[in-house]
Protein backbone atom coordinates (compact mmCIF):
# COMPACT_ATOMS: atom_id res chain seq x y z
CA UNK A 1 0.00 0.00 0.00
CA UNK A 2 2.96 2.81 0.80
CA UNK A 3 4.21 1.72 -2.91
CA UNK A 4 1.10 2.46 -4.45
CA UNK A 5 0.45 5.82 -2.20
CA UNK A 6 4.22 6.77 -3.38
CA UNK A 7 3.11 6.61 -6.84
CA UNK A 8 -0.16 8.81 -6.18
CA UNK A 9 1.69 11.24 -4.16
CA UNK A 10 4.29 11.93 -7.30
CA UNK A 11 1.45 12.33 -9.08
CA UNK A 12 0.12 15.56 -6.78
CA UNK A 13 -2.41 13.83 -4.91
CA UNK A 14 -2.42 13.25 -1.56
CA UNK A 15 -2.78 9.76 -0.03
CA UNK A 16 -2.81 7.45 3.22
CA UNK A 17 -1.63 4.15 3.57
CA UNK A 18 -3.79 2.03 6.46
CA UNK A 19 -1.25 -0.06 8.85
CA UNK A 20 -1.74 -2.07 11.35
CA UNK A 21 0.38 -1.42 14.39
CA UNK A 22 2.39 -4.79 14.27
CA UNK A 23 3.66 -3.55 10.87
CA UNK A 24 4.72 0.32 11.81
CA UNK A 25 8.58 -0.17 12.25
CA UNK A 26 8.25 -2.18 8.62
CA UNK A 27 6.55 0.63 6.90
CA UNK A 28 9.11 3.33 8.35
CA UNK A 29 12.23 1.38 6.52
CA UNK A 30 10.02 1.11 3.51
CA UNK A 31 9.17 4.88 3.38
CA UNK A 32 12.90 5.54 3.78
CA UNK A 33 13.52 3.95 0.70
CA UNK A 34 10.92 5.21 -0.85
CA UNK A 35 11.89 8.81 -0.41
CA UNK A 36 8.36 10.01 -0.41
CA UNK A 37 6.47 11.86 2.82
CA UNK A 38 3.74 9.28 3.25
CA UNK A 39 0.84 9.65 5.97
CA UNK A 40 -0.56 7.23 7.49
CA UNK A 41 -3.14 5.77 9.71
CA UNK A 42 -2.86 3.48 12.32
CA UNK A 43 -5.45 -0.11 13.15
CA UNK A 44 -4.31 -1.02 16.41
CA UNK A 45 -3.51 -5.06 16.62
CA UNK A 46 -4.84 -7.55 14.10
CA UNK A 47 -7.83 -6.71 12.14
CA UNK A 48 -8.42 -10.20 11.21
CA UNK A 49 -8.32 -11.56 14.84
CA UNK A 50 -11.26 -8.89 15.97
CA UNK A 51 -14.46 -9.11 16.27
CA UNK A 52 -16.58 -6.57 14.16
CA UNK A 53 -17.69 -4.56 17.22
CA UNK A 54 -13.89 -4.28 17.54
CA UNK A 55 -12.90 -3.44 14.29
CA UNK A 56 -15.61 -0.81 14.28
CA UNK A 57 -14.59 0.59 17.57
CA UNK A 58 -10.85 0.70 16.33
CA UNK A 59 -11.90 2.45 13.38
CA UNK A 60 -13.72 4.97 14.56
CA UNK A 61 -11.44 6.44 17.43
CA UNK A 62 -8.37 5.37 16.20
CA UNK A 63 -7.67 4.55 12.36
CA UNK A 64 -10.15 7.50 10.67
CA UNK A 65 -8.79 10.18 13.18
CA UNK A 66 -4.86 9.18 12.27
CA UNK A 67 -5.68 9.12 8.54
CA UNK A 68 -7.23 12.53 8.58
CA UNK A 69 -4.50 13.95 10.51
CA UNK A 70 -2.13 12.06 8.20
CA UNK A 71 -3.64 13.54 5.11
CA UNK A 72 -3.89 17.23 6.59
CA UNK A 73 -1.08 17.82 9.42
CA UNK A 74 2.85 17.87 7.94
CA UNK A 75 5.11 15.18 7.62
CA UNK A 76 7.58 14.25 10.46
CA UNK A 77 11.15 13.56 9.16
CA UNK A 78 12.39 9.74 8.78
CA UNK A 79 14.83 8.57 11.11
CA UNK A 80 17.97 7.49 10.19
CA UNK A 81 18.28 4.08 8.55
CA UNK A 82 19.24 0.99 10.37
CA UNK A 83 22.74 -0.54 9.58
CA UNK A 84 24.89 1.69 10.51
CA UNK A 85 25.52 4.95 8.73
CA UNK A 86 26.48 4.37 5.30
CA UNK A 87 30.58 4.85 4.37
CA UNK A 88 32.04 6.10 1.26
CA UNK A 89 32.12 3.11 -1.17
CA UNK A 90 35.64 1.46 -0.58
CA UNK A 91 36.39 3.58 2.57
CA UNK A 92 37.61 1.30 6.05
CA UNK A 93 35.23 1.15 8.68
CA UNK A 94 36.53 -0.65 11.52
CA UNK A 95 39.64 -2.51 12.73
CA UNK A 96 40.04 -4.65 15.19
CA UNK A 97 40.58 -8.26 16.52
CA UNK A 98 38.97 -10.70 15.14
CA UNK A 99 36.13 -11.06 18.13
CA UNK A 100 36.18 -7.06 17.76
CA UNK A 101 35.41 -7.28 13.66
CA UNK A 102 32.59 -9.94 14.79
CA UNK A 103 30.77 -7.72 17.41
CA UNK A 104 31.13 -4.75 15.40
CA UNK A 105 29.21 -6.18 12.33
CA UNK A 106 26.54 -7.85 14.50
CA UNK A 107 26.17 -4.58 16.40
CA UNK A 108 25.62 -2.70 13.19
CA UNK A 109 22.95 -5.48 12.01
CA UNK A 110 25.32 -6.27 9.07
CA UNK A 111 25.87 -9.98 9.64
CA UNK A 112 23.46 -12.91 9.64
CA UNK A 113 24.32 -13.98 13.28
CA UNK A 114 26.96 -16.24 12.19
CA UNK A 115 31.08 -15.63 12.05
CA UNK A 116 32.01 -13.70 9.07
CA UNK A 117 34.88 -13.48 6.91
CA UNK A 118 36.70 -10.49 7.14
CA UNK A 119 35.80 -7.63 4.31
CA UNK A 120 39.48 -6.83 3.86
CA UNK A 121 40.68 -4.63 1.11
CA UNK A 122 42.70 -7.65 -0.15
CA UNK A 123 39.95 -9.90 -0.03
CA UNK A 124 37.77 -7.76 -1.77
CA UNK A 125 40.14 -6.87 -4.53
CA UNK A 126 40.27 -10.72 -5.57
CA UNK A 127 36.80 -11.03 -6.15
CA UNK A 128 37.02 -7.28 -8.06
CA UNK A 129 39.84 -9.38 -9.97
CA UNK A 130 37.06 -11.71 -11.07
CA UNK A 131 34.84 -9.23 -13.45
CA UNK A 132 35.62 -7.18 -16.17
CA UNK A 133 33.37 -4.01 -14.53
CA UNK A 134 34.22 -1.81 -12.15
CA UNK A 135 33.90 -1.63 -8.55
CA UNK A 136 31.76 1.56 -8.63
CA UNK A 137 29.49 -0.05 -11.71
CA UNK A 138 25.90 0.42 -10.19
CA UNK A 139 23.48 -2.38 -10.97
CA UNK A 140 20.16 0.15 -9.68
CA UNK A 141 19.17 1.09 -6.67
CA UNK A 142 17.82 -1.99 -4.97
CA UNK A 143 14.69 -2.06 -2.22
CA UNK A 144 13.55 -1.62 0.23
CA UNK A 145 16.59 0.95 1.25
CA UNK A 146 16.68 1.92 -1.52
CA UNK A 147 20.65 1.06 -1.63
CA UNK A 148 23.17 1.15 -4.62
CA UNK A 149 23.58 -2.43 -5.60
CA UNK A 150 26.73 -1.82 -6.63
CA UNK A 151 29.47 -4.38 -7.57
CA UNK A 152 31.67 -3.45 -4.78
CA UNK A 153 28.85 -4.09 -2.95
CA UNK A 154 28.55 -7.67 -3.65
CA UNK A 155 32.18 -8.30 -3.83
CA UNK A 156 31.94 -7.50 0.06
CA UNK A 157 29.10 -9.16 0.89
CA UNK A 158 30.73 -12.41 -1.23
CA UNK A 159 33.86 -12.27 0.70
CA UNK A 160 31.56 -11.86 4.34
CA UNK A 161 29.73 -15.04 3.25
CA UNK A 162 32.30 -17.48 2.71
CA UNK A 163 32.17 -17.06 -1.10
CA UNK A 164 35.61 -18.24 -3.09
CA UNK A 165 36.54 -15.48 -5.63
CA UNK A 166 35.92 -17.35 -8.94
CA UNK A 167 32.02 -17.35 -7.93
CA UNK A 168 31.93 -13.47 -8.41
CA UNK A 169 30.57 -13.62 -12.08
CA UNK A 170 27.44 -16.10 -10.60
CA UNK A 171 27.33 -13.47 -7.22
CA UNK A 172 26.83 -10.75 -9.46
CA UNK A 173 24.22 -12.54 -11.96
CA UNK A 174 22.14 -13.31 -9.07
CA UNK A 175 22.12 -9.96 -8.08
CA UNK A 176 21.06 -8.78 -11.21
CA UNK A 177 18.17 -11.45 -11.22
CA UNK A 178 16.91 -10.80 -7.78
CA UNK A 179 16.88 -7.09 -8.67
CA UNK A 180 15.41 -7.40 -12.14
CA UNK A 181 11.44 -6.18 -11.34
CA UNK A 182 10.03 -9.53 -12.42
CA UNK A 183 11.53 -10.82 -9.43
CA UNK A 184 9.80 -8.67 -7.10
CA UNK A 185 12.82 -8.22 -4.24
CA UNK A 186 10.38 -5.46 -2.85
CA UNK A 187 8.11 -7.78 -1.41
CA UNK A 188 11.17 -10.13 0.17
CA UNK A 189 9.99 -9.03 3.68
CA UNK A 190 6.66 -10.11 3.14
CA UNK A 191 4.87 -11.61 6.39
CA UNK A 192 4.01 -15.27 4.87
CA UNK A 193 8.68 -15.53 4.90
CA UNK A 194 9.36 -16.88 1.51
CA UNK A 195 13.58 -17.32 1.32
CA UNK A 196 14.54 -17.35 -2.47
CA UNK A 197 16.97 -20.40 -3.90
CA UNK A 198 19.39 -20.17 -6.55
CA UNK A 199 19.45 -22.35 -9.84
CA UNK A 200 22.64 -22.88 -11.50
CA UNK A 201 23.22 -24.55 -14.53
CA UNK A 202 26.44 -24.75 -17.41
CA UNK A 203 29.54 -25.73 -17.01
CA UNK A 204 30.26 -24.11 -14.47
CA UNK A 205 28.18 -26.39 -12.18
CA UNK A 206 31.63 -28.94 -12.42
CA UNK A 207 33.92 -26.41 -12.72
CA UNK A 208 33.19 -25.05 -9.67
CA UNK A 209 32.55 -28.33 -7.92
CA UNK A 210 28.23 -27.96 -7.18
CA UNK A 211 26.73 -30.52 -5.75
CA UNK A 212 24.10 -32.04 -7.66
CA UNK A 213 23.75 -35.49 -6.67
CA UNK A 214 22.72 -37.30 -2.94
CA UNK A 215 22.27 -34.44 -0.21
CA UNK A 216 22.24 -31.44 -2.39
CA UNK A 217 19.95 -28.91 -0.54
CA UNK A 218 22.21 -30.07 2.27
CA UNK A 219 24.79 -27.39 4.38
CA UNK A 220 28.51 -28.95 3.45
CA UNK A 221 29.65 -28.46 -0.17
CA UNK A 222 31.23 -24.68 -0.40
CA UNK A 223 30.01 -23.47 -3.59
CA UNK A 224 26.14 -24.56 -3.06
CA UNK A 225 26.28 -23.71 1.09
CA UNK A 226 28.15 -20.33 0.86
CA UNK A 227 26.41 -19.03 -2.29
CA UNK A 228 22.89 -19.70 -0.73
CA UNK A 229 24.43 -17.65 2.17
CA UNK A 230 25.28 -14.82 0.67
CA UNK A 231 21.62 -14.16 -0.86
CA UNK A 232 20.58 -13.36 2.60
CA UNK A 233 23.84 -11.67 3.54
CA UNK A 234 22.63 -9.28 0.43
CA UNK A 235 19.31 -8.99 1.43
CA UNK A 236 19.89 -7.85 4.78
CA UNK A 237 23.28 -5.69 4.15
CA UNK A 238 22.59 -4.32 1.27
CA UNK A 239 18.36 -4.53 0.74
CA UNK A 240 17.63 -3.99 4.25
CA UNK A 241 15.84 -6.80 5.17
CA UNK A 242 16.62 -7.69 8.67
CA UNK A 243 14.50 -9.51 11.55
CA UNK A 244 14.21 -8.05 14.83
CA UNK A 245 15.71 -6.02 16.19
CA UNK A 246 16.08 -4.44 12.84
CA UNK A 247 12.61 -4.01 11.05
CA UNK A 248 12.64 -4.25 7.11
CA UNK A 249 11.54 -8.59 7.54
CA UNK A 250 8.49 -9.05 8.53
CA UNK A 251 8.26 -12.49 7.94
CA UNK A 252 6.05 -13.59 10.58
CA UNK A 253 8.08 -17.18 11.13
CA UNK A 254 10.08 -17.35 8.12
CA UNK A 255 12.89 -20.05 7.41
CA UNK A 256 16.47 -20.10 6.83
CA UNK A 257 18.72 -18.98 3.65
CA UNK A 258 18.34 -22.07 0.83
CA UNK A 259 21.58 -23.58 -0.54
CA UNK A 260 22.24 -23.41 -4.35
CA UNK A 261 20.48 -25.62 -6.23
CA UNK A 262 22.76 -27.41 -9.37
CA UNK A 263 21.42 -29.41 -11.89
CA UNK A 264 22.27 -33.08 -13.06
CA UNK A 265 22.81 -31.93 -16.97
CA UNK A 266 24.55 -35.33 -18.21
CA UNK A 267 21.76 -36.90 -16.61
CA UNK A 268 19.02 -35.03 -18.28
CA UNK A 269 20.76 -34.99 -21.42
CA UNK A 270 21.73 -38.70 -21.59
CA UNK A 271 17.53 -38.70 -21.20
CA UNK A 272 16.98 -36.40 -23.77
CA UNK A 273 15.59 -33.75 -21.27
CA UNK A 274 16.32 -29.98 -22.03
CA UNK A 275 17.96 -28.88 -18.25
CA UNK A 276 15.90 -26.08 -16.52
CA UNK A 277 18.44 -23.59 -18.04
CA UNK A 278 17.37 -24.47 -21.48
CA UNK A 279 13.96 -24.61 -20.88
CA UNK A 280 14.73 -21.02 -20.35
CA UNK A 281 15.91 -20.25 -23.56
CA UNK A 282 19.68 -20.48 -22.95
CA UNK A 283 22.39 -22.86 -24.64
CA UNK A 284 23.49 -26.44 -23.66
CA UNK A 285 26.65 -24.53 -22.71
CA UNK A 286 25.67 -21.09 -21.29
CA UNK A 287 26.39 -20.42 -17.91
CA UNK A 288 23.39 -19.70 -15.76
CA UNK A 289 22.01 -18.29 -12.64
CA UNK A 290 18.16 -18.36 -12.23
CA UNK A 291 16.66 -17.35 -8.33
CA UNK A 292 12.78 -17.63 -7.32
CA UNK A 293 11.28 -17.84 -4.01
CA UNK A 294 10.18 -21.04 -1.88
CA UNK A 295 7.54 -20.46 0.22
CA UNK A 296 6.57 -24.08 0.66
CA UNK A 297 8.68 -27.87 0.06
CA UNK A 298 6.47 -30.80 -0.49
CA UNK A 299 7.60 -33.82 1.56
CA UNK A 300 9.64 -36.51 0.00
CA UNK A 301 7.97 -37.78 -3.08
CA UNK A 302 8.55 -41.48 -2.81
CA UNK A 303 7.30 -43.47 -6.55
CA UNK A 304 7.51 -46.55 -7.60
CA UNK A 305 6.63 -48.29 -10.93
CA UNK A 306 8.30 -48.67 -14.63
CA UNK A 307 5.41 -45.78 -16.16
CA UNK A 308 5.49 -42.31 -16.39
CA UNK A 309 2.33 -42.01 -14.70
CA UNK A 310 3.14 -44.18 -12.03
CA UNK A 311 5.43 -41.19 -10.63
CA UNK A 312 4.10 -38.05 -11.70
CA UNK A 313 0.90 -39.23 -10.86
CA UNK A 314 2.11 -39.23 -7.47
CA UNK A 315 4.00 -35.84 -7.72
CA UNK A 316 0.29 -34.38 -8.46
CA UNK A 317 -1.12 -35.64 -5.36
CA UNK A 318 1.45 -34.91 -3.16
CA UNK A 319 1.89 -31.54 -4.29
CA UNK A 320 -1.55 -31.17 -4.27
CA UNK A 321 -1.43 -32.12 -0.41
CA UNK A 322 1.29 -29.81 0.17
CA UNK A 323 0.82 -26.78 -1.54
CA UNK A 324 -3.47 -26.79 -1.69
CA UNK A 325 -3.86 -24.07 1.35
CA UNK A 326 -1.82 -21.82 -0.75
CA UNK A 327 -3.17 -22.79 -4.23
CA UNK A 328 -5.75 -19.28 -3.62
CA UNK A 329 -2.57 -16.77 -4.22
CA UNK A 330 -2.66 -18.12 -7.11
CA UNK A 331 -6.20 -17.03 -8.28
CA UNK A 332 -5.43 -13.65 -6.84
CA UNK A 333 -2.64 -13.19 -9.17
CA UNK A 334 -2.87 -15.23 -11.85
CA UNK A 335 0.83 -17.09 -11.35
CA UNK A 336 1.70 -20.00 -9.32
CA UNK A 337 5.51 -21.12 -10.14
CA UNK A 338 5.91 -25.02 -8.94
CA UNK A 339 9.42 -26.32 -9.16
CA UNK A 340 9.70 -30.43 -8.98
CA UNK A 341 13.46 -31.54 -8.91
CA UNK A 342 13.19 -35.03 -9.99
CA UNK A 343 15.91 -37.37 -8.61
CA UNK A 344 18.17 -38.88 -11.69
CA UNK A 345 16.67 -42.26 -11.80
CA UNK A 346 13.11 -41.92 -11.53
CA UNK A 347 13.56 -38.77 -14.37
CA UNK A 348 14.52 -41.46 -16.30
CA UNK A 349 11.63 -43.55 -15.82
CA UNK A 350 9.09 -41.20 -17.00
CA UNK A 351 11.53 -39.57 -19.99
CA UNK A 352 11.43 -42.98 -21.29
CA UNK A 353 7.88 -42.06 -22.19
CA UNK A 354 7.20 -38.25 -21.26
CA UNK A 355 8.33 -35.63 -22.90
CA UNK A 356 8.82 -32.48 -19.61
CA UNK A 357 6.03 -30.52 -21.72
CA UNK A 358 3.74 -33.98 -21.16
CA UNK A 359 4.94 -33.91 -17.43
CA UNK A 360 4.05 -30.31 -17.32
CA UNK A 361 0.76 -30.49 -19.13
CA UNK A 362 -0.18 -33.40 -16.47
CA UNK A 363 0.43 -32.03 -13.14
CA UNK A 364 -1.60 -28.50 -14.32
CA UNK A 365 -4.34 -30.69 -15.03
CA UNK A 366 -4.41 -32.79 -12.20
CA UNK A 367 -3.45 -30.30 -9.44
CA UNK A 368 -7.13 -29.73 -8.32
CA UNK A 369 -8.36 -27.66 -5.32
CA UNK A 370 -12.07 -27.33 -3.84
CA UNK A 371 -13.38 -23.44 -4.77
CA UNK A 372 -14.40 -23.48 -1.71
CA UNK A 373 -11.45 -24.03 0.27
CA UNK A 374 -9.35 -21.56 -1.63
CA UNK A 375 -12.08 -18.67 -1.13
CA UNK A 376 -12.08 -19.98 2.89
CA UNK A 377 -8.11 -19.68 3.27
CA UNK A 378 -7.96 -16.38 1.33
CA UNK A 379 -10.42 -14.90 3.61
CA UNK A 380 -8.90 -15.59 6.77
CA UNK A 381 -5.29 -15.26 5.29
CA UNK A 382 -5.36 -11.57 3.51
CA UNK A 383 -8.10 -11.46 1.23
CA UNK A 384 -11.33 -10.93 3.15
CA UNK A 385 -12.89 -9.75 -0.34
CA UNK A 386 -11.77 -13.07 -1.93
CA UNK A 387 -14.31 -14.02 -5.14
CA UNK A 388 -14.01 -16.02 -8.62
CA UNK A 389 -16.25 -13.59 -9.92
CA UNK A 390 -14.08 -10.25 -9.20
CA UNK A 391 -10.37 -11.72 -10.28
CA UNK A 392 -12.49 -12.76 -13.52
CA UNK A 393 -13.92 -9.71 -14.28
CA UNK A 394 -10.26 -7.94 -13.47
CA UNK A 395 -8.83 -10.38 -16.36
CA UNK A 396 -6.66 -12.28 -13.91
CA UNK A 397 -8.51 -15.78 -13.99
CA UNK A 398 -10.52 -16.68 -17.30
CA UNK A 399 -14.50 -16.82 -17.81
CA UNK A 400 -14.67 -20.55 -16.49
CA UNK A 401 -13.63 -19.83 -13.03
CA UNK A 402 -16.80 -17.70 -12.58
CA UNK A 403 -19.02 -20.26 -14.48
CA UNK A 404 -20.53 -22.29 -10.99
CA UNK A 405 -21.30 -20.93 -7.82
CA UNK A 406 -20.51 -24.87 -6.54
CA UNK A 407 -18.32 -24.39 -3.98
CA UNK A 408 -17.25 -28.22 -3.98
CA UNK A 409 -16.09 -27.70 -7.79
CA UNK A 410 -12.46 -28.61 -8.66
CA UNK A 411 -10.52 -25.61 -9.99
CA UNK A 412 -6.71 -25.52 -10.98
CA UNK A 413 -4.45 -23.20 -9.50
CA UNK A 414 -1.68 -23.57 -12.28
CA UNK A 415 -3.16 -22.07 -15.21
CA UNK A 416 -0.44 -22.63 -17.87
CA UNK A 417 1.65 -25.73 -17.83
CA UNK A 418 4.52 -23.52 -18.75
CA UNK A 419 4.54 -21.91 -15.36
CA UNK A 420 5.97 -25.78 -13.84
CA UNK A 421 9.38 -25.97 -14.10
CA UNK A 422 11.43 -29.68 -13.77
CA UNK A 423 14.91 -30.04 -12.55
CA UNK A 424 16.88 -33.44 -12.52
CA UNK A 425 19.06 -33.54 -9.22
CA UNK A 426 19.14 -35.76 -6.27
CA UNK A 427 20.47 -39.50 -5.36
CA UNK A 428 20.42 -41.67 -8.26
CA UNK A 429 20.16 -44.42 -5.95
CA UNK A 430 17.23 -43.65 -4.58
CA UNK A 431 13.42 -43.36 -5.51
CA UNK A 432 13.13 -39.94 -4.17
CA UNK A 433 12.02 -36.41 -5.58
CA UNK A 434 10.59 -33.22 -4.06
CA UNK A 435 8.45 -29.54 -4.91
CA UNK A 436 9.07 -26.35 -3.97
CA UNK A 437 6.39 -23.46 -4.38
CA UNK A 438 7.24 -19.73 -5.17
CA UNK A 439 4.80 -17.30 -3.64
CA UNK A 440 2.51 -16.81 -6.69
CA UNK A 441 4.12 -13.12 -8.16
CA UNK A 442 6.63 -12.89 -4.62
CA UNK A 443 9.92 -13.95 -5.80
CA UNK A 444 8.70 -15.12 -9.61
CA UNK A 445 11.46 -16.75 -11.20
CA UNK A 446 14.40 -14.88 -13.15
CA UNK A 447 17.28 -16.07 -15.12
CA UNK A 448 20.63 -14.71 -16.36
CA UNK A 449 23.79 -15.44 -18.03
CA UNK A 450 26.78 -15.50 -16.22
CA UNK A 451 29.53 -13.23 -17.73
CA UNK A 452 32.87 -14.44 -16.79
CA UNK A 453 35.70 -11.62 -17.43
CA UNK A 454 37.88 -11.79 -20.86
CA UNK A 455 40.37 -13.48 -18.61
CA UNK A 456 38.50 -15.76 -17.15
CA UNK A 457 40.98 -18.77 -18.39
CA UNK A 458 43.85 -17.38 -17.08
CA UNK A 459 43.03 -16.67 -13.63
CA UNK A 460 41.84 -20.35 -13.24
CA UNK A 461 45.30 -21.62 -14.14
CA UNK A 462 46.34 -19.34 -11.70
Amino acid sequence: MLRAAAVVEKLGIPAASIISSPFLKQAEVVKKGLDVPLAIGVYPGVPLLDSDEELAKKVNEVLAPGLLAGLTDEMPKDAPAEGGSDSAPGAAVFSGTLREVQDYFHKYMLSDGLPVIPPTREAVDEFLRYTDRKPEEVLCAIPQEAREASILSIAVNGVMSGCRPEYMPLLVGIVEAMADPVFRIEDCGSTPGWEPVVVVNGPMVRELDFNFGQGMMRIGRQANSSIGRFVRMYLRNVCGFRVPPGAGDKGSIGQSFLVAMAEDEEAAKAMGWPTYAQAKGFGPNDNVVSVRSVISVSGPMYTAGTHALDHVGVWAEMMTQSFGYWAYTAFKTGKWYPLVVAGPGVAKVVACEWSKDKVKQYLSDHILVKAGQAQHYARVGSTPTFTFERYVEEGILPPEYAESKNMERMVKPILKPQFIDVLVAGDPGRNQSRAYLCNHIQGAPVSKAVKLPANWEALRKG
